[in-house]
């Protein structure tokens, strides 16, 4: 070892054999020094990496919304009866999953609906029997020209702009149904918060959901039944009314009957419905005009 005052190289020893200086201090030094330059190195390279926080929590949640899904769809009611306020967020899921299949499924599937209402005004008998059947046969052929033709990218109907905002009225539409259920609820003398209340109403939503869902399917895979589905999931809230509020068990006798409740709530929905329904027919409008205005699409004809 090399004597750090003086150069002398040392055999080994405690002091330096030329200048009498101690050396274990300088061996302490060095391996200190050695240690201190080795440990973040490992730490570095054999540390094991963290996964995301955001990521598991997604997982988790989706995990969670899947099984109580599932279980919804398998057992209603039951499920709807044990769901309490921590259920909130997968009911939430389910509200917003409603709200965006319906503009999407209109989205996808407009096509088949305008043809589908084209076809029943033919059947009509005041139509059908003016009509010879060499007309049914080329509506037919232009029926089958506008499946086969991407009309969306010439007429420029936007996804984004139809999607979101009709789902956000949508919502807003279910929102406000669901307050209305919720204060006639409270006014035939439930018990409840209206966290608790919304995770039960938006378990008993899952089987409309899943109807939506399939008929969403239907749509991309341009089956013309997905209209059916769509229907019975937009009828189906008119029974998620009176089940949540038969669910629940009234704190006395004296508070508004359910019947009343129900009818109430009814009226409210018809009034949302129309709105919406009113909403989607400003948009058809607009469809119809931008159809009636493009040459891409009279070129076709």
């Amino acid at each position: 070892m090399n004597c750090s005052n003086c150069g002398h190289f040392n055999e080994g020893g405690k002091f330096c054999v030329k200048c009498g200086h101690k050396l274990q201090e300088e061996v302490a030094v060095s391996q200190a020094a050695a240690a201190s330059e080795y440990q973040p190195q490992s730490q570095t390279a054999y540390a094991p990496q963290q996964p995301n926080q955001r990521v598991r929590q997604a997982k988790k949640v989706s995990k969670s919304f899947f099984s109580y899904f599932a279980e919804g769809i398998k057992n209603p009611t039951a499920t709807a009866q044990a769901a309490g306020e921590s259920q909130f967020v997968n009911a939430l899921i389910t509200v917003i999953l409603y709200a965006l299949s319906i503009p999407i499924m209109l989205y996808v599937g407009w096509k088949l609906l305008l043809i589908q209402f084209v076809r029943s005004m033919f059947k009509l008998p005041i139509i059908s029997e003016e009509l010879a059947p060499s007309d049914m046969e080329d509506f037919n052929t232009g029926a089958d020209l506008i499946k086969a033709t991407d009309i969306n990218s010439i007429i420029h109907f936007n996804f984004t702009d139809f999607v979101f905002k009709q789902g956000i009225f949508i919502f807003i539409g279910l929102a406000i149904i669901i307050g209305a259920t919720y204060v006639a609820a409270k006014f035939g003398k439930v018990d409840v918060s209206f966290k608790g209340f919304f995770s039960r109403f938006g378990t008993f939503m899952i089987i409309p959901t899943a109807l939506l869902l399939i008929g969403l399917m239907l749509a991309f895979l341009h089956v013309e039944y997905f209209s059916y589905f769509m229907n019975f999931g937009l009828l189906s809230i008119f029974l998620v009314v009176p089940f949540t509020i038969a669910s629940f068990k009234q704190s006395g006798t004296s508070g508004l009957d359910r019947i009343y409740s129900t009818l109430i709530v009814y009226v409210v929905i018809t009034i949302v419905l129309t709105f919406i329904a009113n909403g989607l027919g400003e948009e058809a409008k607009t469809i119809i005009t931008r159809m009636g205005n493009s040459s891409e699409l009279n070129d076709l004809f």
